[in-house]
């Protein structure tokens, strides 16, 4: 067992923890589980969000402080943004052409969907900013939608007088919050928020990413403007913790597979009590489901590993896997791209042979902004939230919906269902009802998994190909297997 290499034993760690799941929910245990396991599945994600932001601190100033030439940085910093943009809209783009090809939300009832219609327009008669549909269609006009009209007001009476909605929907009212914060933003918050206020807060337990990020970066540059003979015992002190942190990634890697069985195992047992459940939940959205697992899985096992092979010949498609595979099943277990870091960074540099100039620049920025999965997930969603309720979207709608959902993941925080929030900013954007995003709560922690690890294979891929074009790669021969 101990010679086996990292990414087998994490898969016997998913794997263990999913049985245990079905195993402890069929006789009773769950409470068990929830008490006695999950725990050390919260602290595997605290301790590597502990390593995280010291992590992209250091990495930065190390990398940047490095470059005997500042204007390189300038021409890193554009060359990074246009690749994760254009990964971005692809993923968009691929997340599209599925939903309308396949179209997930028209498996549904006839009758159920005809209702939903209904409900929409009455939501849209209560919001008179809402635009009306496009298709030109009323069902609340149509005579032989009459009897399922009056069922639907009956329903929202009901709904009002009881006040059981608000009580349902206090998560969805919590999250269009956020999202109304997020959308009535002005044009330059984004770059405002950017600059930390106290840097020391920056670093604090609501860490926020791009602000440790820009410090870092205006640190490093300031150091490689200064000569080394007055900047040498700092230049020195990063690299050295630098190199403790990576140390640290190393021995909490080595316990990875027992978190990861704790991780998963108590996921699950939230979610349901009883076997019979687990599979109920994704029976009703199996549909939606199906289509966003075969485009997530289309990025991560056909278009990554093919562009990679494509334009660096040292890495097939066979390696690719095995070279980064211990990052994605991390990221699949903690569902988060910011836990998922260290080891990212790890696994690019060492098996990937990306130096760390570009590493350190590249890929704390991907874990922020880049999110190629999240992006897939909200126009997938989307579409099939408006299929369900009969809604036909315009091609000028769905093109929104690709700006949006483009701009969005760009502040999509990189933690478990952040992008929940940003699907509401997409939703409104086209005119829909946000709090249909309730509808997929049920199975979006399982699929919010997947979307991590493709958020996460896209990072490498890009900072790949960058290290690529700057002459910055260096493949290995060979991957030690305890890698």
């Amino acid at each position: 067992m101990k010679k086996l290499p990292l990414h087998i034993k994490i898969i016997f760690g998913l794997v263990a923890g999913i049985a245990w799941a079905f195993i402890s929910s069929y006789l009773g245990w769950n409470q068990f589980t929830i008490d006695w396991i999950d725990p050390f599945g919260t602290i595997f994600i605290r301790i590597l969000k502990a390593i995280a932001v010291p992590l992209v601190l250091l990495s930065i100033i190390s990398g940047v402080s490095s470059l005997t030439d500042i204007n390189k940085l300038g021409k890193l910093g554009l060359k990074t943004i246009v690749f994760y943009i254009f990964s971005t809209i692809l993923a968009v783009g691929i997340g599209l052409t599925l939903v309308n090809l396949f179209q997930p939300g028209k498996f549904v009832n006839e009758e159920q969907r005809v209702k939903n219609r209904i409900k929409y327009e009455l939501w849209v008669s209560e919001n008179p900013d809402v635009p009306k549909p496009k298709d030109g269609r009323s069902f609340l006009q149509e005579a032989k939608y009459q009897d399922l009209v009056s069922s639907a007001i009956d329903e929202e009476a009901m709904d009002s007088l009881k006040q059981v909605a608000a009580e349902r929907n206090q998560r969805v009212d919590q999250l269009a919050a956020s999202a109304d914060e997020t959308a009535n933003q002005g044009p330059l918050t984004f770059f405002v928020e950017m600059v930390p206020e106290n840097v020391f807060g920056a670093f604090g337990s609501n860490s926020n990413m791009l602000q440790v990020i820009f410090f870092a970066l205006f640190f490093g540059i300031t150091l490689a403007m200064l000569p080394n003979s007055k900047v040498q015992g700092v230049l020195d002190f990063v690299n050295g913790a630098n190199e403790a942190i990576l140390k640290m990634v190393d021995i909490i890697m080595k316990a990875a597979p027992f978190f990861v069985f704790a991780l998963l195992a108590g996921v699950i047992a939230k979610m349901a009590n009883t076997p019979a459940e687990v599979l109920q939940i994704f029976k009703g959205l199996g549909s939606y489901s199906l289509v966003l697992l075969f485009g997530l899985l289309f990025m991560v096992f056909v278009l990554y590993p093919l562009v990679i092979s494509a334009f660096v010949k040292k890495i097939s498609y066979r390696e690719f896997f095995r070279r980064f595979s211990p990052a994605q099943f991390l990221a699949f277990s903690t569902s988060s791209s910011a836990a998922t870091l260290p080891v990212t960074m790890e696994c690019v540099e060492e098996n990937m042979g990306v130096s760390k100039k570009i590493s350190s620049f590249v890929l704390p920025i991907g874990a922020t902004v880049n999110m190629d999965g999240t992006s897939m997930y909200q126009a997938i969603a989307v579409v099939f939230l408006a299929q369900l309720h009969m809604v036909d979207l315009t091609l000028g709608q769905q093109l929104t919906i690709v700006l949006t959902a483009t701009l969005a993941s760009i502040g999509s925080a990189a933690v478990p269902s952040a992008g929940l929030v940003m699907m509401i900013i997409v939703l409104n954007s086209v005119g829909l009802n946000p709090a249909w995003v309730a509808i997929i709560f049920p199975v979006d922690r399982i699929l919010d998994m997947f979307r991590t690890v493709v958020n996460v294979t896209g990072d490498a891929t890009v900072s790949t190909l960058i290290a690529q074009s700057e002459g910055e790669l260096n493949v290995p021969e060979d991957v030690p297997a305890s890698k």
